[in-house]
């Protein structure tokens, strides 16, 4: 059930109270199907929220749905998931900051919220469809079978997360806005034509359920408050402490407060962090290189690959493509780069496709990084 339906379908649209979810479902609903709209109350204290248009947890942004279905005319309610999201999305992403992983909570929420919990229900209601305002496309196989592929735009592209969808939920999935070549500013100004007033309101960036955007403040809190630790060299010498090694992430530059230069001159980064110690390492940059990964807990857009294969990898929701063979080995996902990678770290997802079409996601859990040459 994609857009690509000719015959007129039950949807249910989930509204977030932003421009792009509002014109994706005043598009399903002019294409002729019946659509409810739903958002989703993901917050069990929406006034400690963020106000404005920052994120999807608050009650401006209820009451901007509200309006936008009513003037689109369609029907609308509001449904409450906040235990299912605290217990899916919350407490995940700060179980693997205690670990020392980096994960991707819109990822999770997709997998968990939008296309487990809501489509569920959807489907237990009589709906045929889940609606949403992701920029991305449902094509149907020679086979029959549903595809996910990147949107039209590859700059407003959102497969990456995506793509923990299986093919049943992609077979009730529609995604309105994917195969248009239309800009952010075009999709404003039919919103403004079609008499929306979250024409003009700002797109979200930050993690929805982080208040004021400070996401080591968030976890400090979460973990019973700064712990202070060691950041150390590549030889294990200290070169300072840090106030908790969740507030780090693999790669990162700024924020260290080391307080003095490497030896070298060069700037350093964040090269691991382990929680057991509560130390964060740091080095060079081309000590990030990564040649090849483990990735756990695959979960396939379509058929598991039969062996392995030539793919391209996307690491980060807004990162580029690189060039990788990509083997299910006992249930665990091998992926060797052509050429090393930098910034991957265990709990980012790795998405791998054939050309536009999304083959499959997994969670990384061991990265080996290129040998270095010793200098000295």
């Amino acid at each position: 059930m994609t857009q690509t339906s000719q015959r007129p379908l039950r949807v249910l649209a989930a509204m977030s109270g932003g421009v792009d979810s509002a014109v994706a479902a005043a598009r399903a609903a002019e294409a002729g199907h019946d659509v409810t709209g739903v958002h989703l109350a993901l917050s069990a204290n929406p006034q400690s929220f963020r106000t404005g248009a920052r994120g999807c947890c608050t009650i401006e942004d209820s009451r901007d749905a509200r309006r936008a279905a009513d003037v689109i005319g369609i029907p609308f309610y509001v449904w409450d998931l906040a235990e299912r999201f605290r217990e899916d999305v919350v407490e995940d992403f700060v179980a693997e900051y205690e670990a020392g992983r980096t994960p991707n909570p819109c990822l999770r929420c997709n997998e968990k919220i939008k296309f487990a919990a809501l489509l569920d229900k959807a489907l237990a209601l009589g709906f045929d469809a889940v609606c949403t305002g992701h920029y991305a496309t449902v094509q149907l196989a020679e086979d029959g079978s549903r595809e996910l592929h990147r949107a039209s735009d590859m700059a407003k592209d959102q497969s990456y997360v995506l793509g923990v969808l299986d093919e049943k939920q992609l077979a009730h999935a529609m995604f309105p806005l994917g195969d248009t070549l239309t800009t952010k500013d075009e999709i404003r100004a039919e919103a403004e034509r079609r008499g929306l007033a979250v024409a003009k309101k700002p797109d979200s960036h930050d993690i929805c359920f982080i208040a004021d955007g400070d996401t080591q403040g968030f976890l400090a809190n979460r973990l019973g408050g700064p712990a202070e630790g060691d950041i150390l060299d590549e030889s294990g010498s200290k070169l300072g402490t840090h106030d908790g090694a969740f507030g780090f992430t693999i790669g990162q530059r700024k924020g260290l407060k080391i307080g003095h230069p490497a030896p070298d001159g060069k700037p350093r980064y964040v090269l691991d962090i382990s929680p057991v110690n509560n130390t964060v390492t740091v080095g060079p940059v081309e000590a990030l290189d990564v040649t090849s990964l483990t990735a756990i807990k695959p979960r396939w857009c379509g058929t598991p690959p039969a062996g392995p294969g030539t793919y391209t990898a996307q690491l980060r929701a807004h990162g580029g493509e690189t060039e990788v063979t990509a083997e299910l080995v006992d249930g665990e996902l091998n992926v060797t780069f052509t050429e090393p990678v930098r910034g991957v770290a265990p709990g980012q997802a790795v998405v791998l496709y054939d050309g536009t079409r999304v083959v499959g996601s997994a969670t990384i859990a061991t990265t080996v990084r290129r040998e270095r040459v010793s200098t000295g």
